[in-house]
């Protein structure tokens, strides 16, 4: 189908991090190379975001223009996480390098919470850069009304087939697919910058791989290979978990064809992505563009007999997450170990760009040496109706400990509840990746004392507030 129709600029201190960067040893790769070539990244890039819906981390067969790019040409961070496994949380988390807890965007229909001078596109708008967004942008935002700091924008009302937009105000109905309308506008807009001088922000948001799945018809019936689950789908026993869990009843046919939906859309997100490496290529600019790639949050295909997200599971919370920058190093195709977060984006774009934030970031930057040993993960239940507990997790590599509170969210994001833990769960993420063994159920308090439970709980209220 076709389409019808007031920040600090401190370039100096970017350079000086990132020459520390350099003199550093045994760093992560992102920063070895972040070094190594810093002085040519002294014009400021321009800025390609790309954030897709409900794209969880094995999606790797629909997606190997992108990898062939941004993993051979950049950086892959193999233990990429989303801080709240929910789109509007994550999104505005994306936006402003915010826990949700602090930037108070803690369900889809708090929207209108996020303090709009916090984000990346307001501050790089500020420093002189073009900004565009193309795609979704927060779940219950009004579509008539604009994205603040966005000068050109094409926000979509979900779907995929003859969807309504706001085109730079004006509400609409545009005809066609509407992954191929974010990638021709998004097009449209890196090519003006043949014209216009300023460095450019775009952040381009496809539907895809959210449900319904609608694929392109070039899509619609292509063969997906076969895949037999992972230890977490048919898992038997679920007596140690929540009992939400213990009632699942969601199959390997069931995550065998969310699965397959999903993949038949990001197709069409891969071929957009190629298009934009044409594009800049053809200008000249792919060596000076910073190009992200994350997805929103993951989402479960049957794991512990759950389909979706906004669980405590990895396949939840872990998703694709890649970088190239190559006029900053970042382009040799290298892989990094840290635990990164979406909280990091805006920090590693501002940096990216010289610009400091006058607002507190929870994340960091990329470019930097900074690794931590784990990172909060964070979801709310909203209203009192819902069968999830709202939950809060310690992730590291080798261990996950959760907690499952009495609380609740309004439509605003407001807290209520006694706050008191009504359950809690322990993974061994080195014996047991697919979490199938819940160590504190039923554990005595020398087995709590051994897995070091105490020192994970004071950790865990810590982040909580921090």
């Amino acid at each position: 189908m076709t389409e019808h129709v007031q920040p600090q600029v401190s370039r100096r201190g970017f350079l000086a991090g990132t020459a520390a960067v350099a003199a550093a040893t045994a760093v992560p790769a992102v920063a070895q190379v972040a070094g190594a070539s810093a002085a040519s990244a002294a014009t400021r890039p321009n800025i390609l975001l790309i954030v897709t819906d409900d794209n969880p981390k094995h999606t790797d067969w629909a997606l190997q223009k992108t990898i062939s790019w941004l993993g051979g040409q950049g950086v892959t961070f193999t233990h990429g996480h989303v801080t709240t496994p929910l789109c509007s949380p994550s999104r505005s988390s994306i936006f402003s390098g915010q826990y949700a807890h602090n930037h108070g965007v803690r369900n889809n229909g708090a929207s209108y919470s996020l303090d709009q001078s916090t984000t990346v596109q307001r501050y790089l708008k500020q420093a002189g850069y073009r900004t565009g967004l193309f795609g979704k942008y927060l779940n219950s935002w009004t579509l008539s009304d604009n994205p603040p700091h966005f000068e050109d924008f094409a926000l979509l009302k979900p779907g995929f087939v003859d969807a309504q937009w706001n085109v730079n105000g004006t509400v609409q109905t545009i005809n066609g697919y509407t992954t191929n309308i974010i990638k021709n506008r998004t097009l449209s807009f890196i090519d003006k910058s043949a014209t216009d001088t300023r460095p450019w922000f775009a952040y381009v948001t496809p539907y895809a791989s959210h449900e319904p799945n609608t694929p392109a018809p070039a899509y619609a019936d292509t063969v997906v290979p076969t895949w037999n689950g992972r230890p977490s789908v048919p898992e038997s026993d679920r007596s140690d978990k929540p009992q939400y869990v213990k009632d699942a009843t969601n199959t390997l046919a069931d995550g065998r064809a969310v699965r397959q939906r999903q993949l038949r859309t990001l197709l069409s997100v891969d071929d957009a992505v190629q298009a934009f490496k044409d594009k800049l290529a053809a200008l000249g600019q792919l060596d000076n563009t910073l190009v992200i790639y994350i997805g929103d949050n993951g989402f479960q295909w049957a794991d512990h007999g759950l389909l979706g997200k906004a669980t405590p599971y990895s396949p939840a919370h872990e998703v694709p997450f890649y970088l190239s920058w190559p006029a900053a190093g970042l382009g040799a195709g290298t892989t990094d170990n840290r635990i990164v977060a979406n909280i990091d984006i805006a920090p590693t774009i501002l940096a990216a760009a010289g610009v400091t934030p006058s607002h507190a970031v929870d994340g960091k930057s990329l470019l930097g040496s900074f690794s931590r040993d784990h990172v909060l993960v964070e979801w709310w239940k909203q209203g009192t109706a819902g069968v999830k507990d709202t939950w809060a997790s310690y992730v590291g590599k080798n261990k996950q400990y959760v907690e499952h509170y009495d609380l609740h969210t309004d439509a605003s994001g407001k807290v209520s509840g006694t706050g008191q833990v009504t359950f809690r769960e322990y993974y061994d993420l080195v014996n047991d990746q697919y979490q199938l063994t819940n160590k504190l159920y039923q554990a005595t308090p020398a087995e709590e004392q051994s897995l070091g439970i105490p020192a994970l709980a004071a950790q865990l209220a810590a982040d909580r507030t921090g």
